[in-house]
Formats: structure tokens, sequence, C-alpha cells
């Protein structure tokens, strides 16, 4: 029998069709627990690799032959093993090429919609991660929201579209990845915009991201139009985009908020991550669809793979937002949190441009599920 070899993106597109999928991975107990590929319809058999040295024979009658089986582990070399074990007792199998780490550094890009005079923009989803970017296009040019560290991404995706990038925009001082913002500027001569108060040990030139702040892209007047929304970081800024899209950073996910503890601050920063989420977004359009920059589960991706919904559903449906005791909306985001994100301390470090780890290590930090969420 033979074995495949398959890249991120027909992984991907198995999640965003919904397509059923048995993944046999390979990796140890504890960090298949701890994040694994997920898919709507989706099945997983965990065995470490070693346990499978001996032969593959005991597992066998757990392995589907009438669905496609993909084995999984860190970085390839394990599950090609496997799965010529799996082949040469009679069974078709493939293998994720580069593991966990290529699959963590996969982006998607899907278009959400069209935009005034002809305009797009697309939502760049980062399946293995949760984390989301955005490019708005509009007459040749072009401006990148939340552009996660891939820039070659975003810049061969701008040239596939004929557009000039402009304008790079971070909504704040990320902690659970490393930001690609600056060094696509620098790539591309665009204006990189950060939010002054996240922005205060940065050691690098930026342009200040400020409240009223807008960036017009093309001749066709899509505007940026910039939010001061704090309480994810005390520098958070929202974007509504062509009066249709509200990119909300880390501050509202579509199953939950931010959290506020990723700077050492939670207690301080709760009130503005209220006001901002219980006021400041309350006196925007019911219609605004909401962009966030990450997603905490595969639920959350609609039919198109996008991660996207109405500002009045979340009021309606998110727990976040319908904490009506300030007291109990305190304890939930303060002390009721998930487990930080795997080195946010160093990424906050990097991302101030304080130091700068070679790409090895820059996978190691970001190894892990999205934890920017409360719950």
């Amino acid at each position: 029998m033979s074995v495949l070899k398959w890249n991120a993106a027909q992984v991907a597109k198995k999640v965003i069709d919904k397509e059923e999928l048995f993944i046999l991975d390979v990796r140890n107990v504890d960090a298949f627990e701890d994040w694994k590929i997920d898919g709507h319809r989706f099945e997983y058999l965990n065995i470490p690799y070693f346990e499978l040295l001996d032969g593959v024979e005991d597992i066998l009658p757990k392995i589907p032959t009438d669905k496609d089986v993909l084995v999984v582990c860190a970085k390839e070399g394990s599950s090609v093993m496997v799965a010529e074990m799996l082949a040469e007792a009679g069974r078709d199998v493939a293998y994720l090429d580069g593991g966990m780490k290529t699959w963590s550094e996969y982006l998607e890009p899907i278009k959400v919609g069209d935009l005034t005079g002809g305009g797009e923009l697309y939502q760049f989803v980062r399946l293995g991660k949760g984390c989301l970017s955005y490019m708005v296009i509009s007459e040749g040019e072009a401006a990148i929201i939340d552009a996660v560290r891939f820039t070659d991404v975003f810049i061969n995706f701008a040239e596939e579209k004929n557009v000039k990038i402009k304008y790079v925009l971070d909504t704040h001082l990320h902690a659970d990845h490393i930001s690609g913002g600056r060094h696509i500027a620098a790539a591309t001569g665009a204006l990189y915009y950060l939010p002054p108060k996240d922005a205060e040990e940065v050691v690098f030139d930026y342009t200040p991201l400020v409240d009223g702040t807008t960036v017009q892209i093309g001749a066709s007047s899509i505007e940026v139009g910039a939010i001061y929304s704090p309480g994810h970081t005390i520098g958070s800024t929202s974007f509504v985009v062509d009066s249709k899209y509200l990119l909300t950073g880390d501050l509202l996910f579509i199953d939950s908020i931010g959290r506020p503890d990723l700077a050492g601050l939670a207690a301080d920063w709760v009130g503005d991550l209220r006001d901002t989420l219980y006021k400041r977004y309350r006196e925007l359009s019911d219609d605004l669809v909401v962009l966030p920059a990450h997603f905490m589960i595969i639920d959350e991706l609609n039919e198109d793979g996008t991660v996207a919904k109405r500002l009045g559903q979340l009021f309606a449906e998110n727990h976040g937002l319908n904490i009506e005791d300030e007291e109990e909306f305190r304890s939930i985001v303060t002390e009721q949190l998930p487990p930080q994100p795997n080195a946010y301390q160093e990424i906050r470090q990097v991302n101030m441009g304080k130091i700068t780890p070679e790409l090895d290590e820059q996978t190691e930090m970001e190894i892990g599920p999205n934890r920017c969420a409360v719950r």
C-alpha cells in the first residue's frame, strides 16, 4: 500500500469543508491533550511513537479502512516511519509534511466580503494557532491588520492581487504570537501603526495609532477608522472598516472576551475592559460584522471558513457581554482564567523589538493553542 504526503493546505481544506478524517497522532500524550489538529468531523487516536517501535499490528483494528487516515507528529520524522509501517501492514495512509510545526504556521486566506467601489476584505485564518489577520484592498492599495510573522504570505498575496501594501497596523502589542507588522512595513515601505500606550518600551520607529486615526485605502475612500478600546491591553484599538466591519483585536471574540492579564495588570485593566465591551461597543451599530484577531474553537468557523458574526448577535449570545454584576465580571476576568500562552513574556519582548530570536526559537515560542480569551 502507498504512503502519501499531505501538506497543511490539504488538511485545512478538510477542516473548512467539514470532511471526515482519522488522525493517528504519535506525539506524547501531554502534547496531544494540550493541542491537536481540530476538525468538525475528525476522529483521533493518540499513540506515542515509542509505543509503536515494535510494530503497528496491535493498533490496526482501531484504524478505519473506510476513511482517510493521516499520521501526525511534531516535525514529521516519526509520522513518516509509522505511516510506512502501516503501509507495510496493508493500509493506505498519509503523513503531514512538516508535522505540527507546519500546521502551526499555515495561513488560509479567505475572502470576507466586498467593500465600497470594488474593494475587498480578506481574512487570513491560522487554523493551527487560532490567529486571524486581515488585508483591506482597494484600487491598487492594501492595508494589513494584525499580521502574524510569516511576512512572505502577505507580501506574496498582495503581489497576486497586484496591490501595493501602504499601511500595516497592529491593534495592540501581541503576547501570544509574534507580529509580522513592522517587518512587512520594512520590506514594502509601508507605514507601521501601533498604539502608543502599548509602545512605551518598543525600540523601533512606528506611527502612533490613536483614537480617531483614519487610514484611507485607495481612491474609493474605504476608511479604516480607529477606536481606542482598552482592556486586553491599555493601548488596544479597534477598527471600523468601510462602515461594515468591526475589527476587535483581542477585545471581543465570537464565543468569549479578551483577558486583561498578559502584561501583569489584570486588576488595573479590568475596568477598561468592561467599559470597552459594555459602553464603547454598545454605542456602535448592531449590524457591524465583528472580525476578531483570534478564535478559540473550531466551531467558531462559519460555513465558508471565516470567523465573523454580527455585533448584535454577540450582544445576545456571548456570555462575556452579558455579566450584569460588575464584581462577578471582575472575578471571571481576573481569577478564572485559563493557562497563559506559551512564552508570552518573551513574545512581548520580541514584539517590542528588544530580542530577536532565531526562526527555530520563534517556532518554539508559538507552539501550542491560542489562549487570549477569558474562557
